[in-house]
């Protein structure tokens, strides 16, 4: 397993800190370090503080900040900028762009579990810059080029 620095901003994670839900789970929670509740309308995006900063370090891996499926299925609530990227020399606090493309409104409550933070493992690569690629099966053929089935 490896470990990485995290700094709690909100004292009200000290009782909840960041975890894992289950031992299968792939994305820790992130909450919603709000001082009151505030109600997102259909349409509207608004910024959440997590209330927490990490710093990665490792060049070999980045976060990812994902919707909770629960609250894009049942409410519209999603990411603002679909998802968040975290790259390994960030130490700022992890902000969670949240949009409601629901057609109700939605209240967020304070400590609300509203995004899920995935490490991810990163390969940097170089370009070999060239003038034409060796033939494939598929070429330049696009979007549904491959078919349904």
């Amino acid at each position: 397993m490896h470990h990485i620095d995290v700094k709690l901003l909100d004292e009200r994670l000290k009782s909840h800190p960041p975890a894992y839900a289950s031992d299968g789970a792939a994305g820790l929670d992130l909450r919603a370090c709000l001082p009151a509740a505030i109600t997102l309308h259909p349409g509207e995006t608004t910024l959440i503080p997590s209330g927490l900063a990490i710093h990665l370090v490792d060049p070999g891996l980045a976060a990812m900040v994902l919707p909770r499926s629960g609250l894009g299925h049942k409410h519209g609530i999603v990411l603002g900028n679909l998802v968040g990227l975290i790259d390994s020399d960030y130490q700022g606090q992890i902000f969670v762009s949240v949009w409601n493309r629901g057609r109700a409104s939605f209240t967020i409550q304070p400590m609300e579990r509203i995004a899920q933070l995935v490490v991810v493992p990163v390969l940097q690569v170089g370009f070999n810059i060239v003038d034409d690629f060796a033939a494939s099966a598929r070429g330049a053929d696009g979007f549904g080029s491959t078919g349904k089935h």
